[in-house]
């Protein structure tokens, strides 16, 4: 980006630039190269132009390196989450074949027992029922003994 005066032309980074627009204008066929006034005109703008150009190369160059930074962080993140995906793929796996044999044995129990279970959830179903109508029905004339007792 910087640049310096030497010998009436510019001192670029690319000695083809310096070349270019080095003091070999004096010889130009165009009038207006001749001068040294507008030799220097035409330097400044060629300076001003390459000046430009480095800014806004610099620019590009740092929003690339952004970029290259932000697709690292994407390509470490996605690799984490595939092995945290087949991590618990396994777990899933396991967990499953863990309930398979779990339901089989709950299978063979049931088969051995036959009805009998059924008839105790019965049972408990009935003996259940009746504790909470004996709890309601409690509740309830307790309730009614508290409003005679109010009137």
């Amino acid at each position: 980006m910087s640049s310096a005066f030497r010998n009436g032309g510019l001192l670029h980074r690319d000695p083809n630039r310096t070349a270019l627009f080095s003091s070999s204008r004096s010889s130009s066929p165009l009038p207006m190269y001749n001068r040294p006034s507008e030799r220097y005109a035409a330097d400044r703008t060629a300076e001003s132009l390459e000046g430009q150009n480095d800014e806004a190369l610099e620019g590009l160059s740092a929003k690339v390196k952004l970029l290259k930074n932000i697709t690292i962080g994407i390509g470490n993140e996605v690799r984490d989450s595939t092995k945290m995906l087949n991590g618990m793929n396994d777990t899933f796996g396991e967990t499953g074949s863990l309930l398979g044999g779990t339901m089989k044995k709950m299978q063979r129990m049931a088969r051995r027992q036959g009805g009998q279970w059924c008839m105790w959830m019965v049972f408990l179903g009935i003996v259940m029922t009746v504790f909470f109508w004996t709890w309601l029905l409690r509740r309830c004339v307790e309730c009614y003994a508290i409003a005679v007792e109010k009137r």
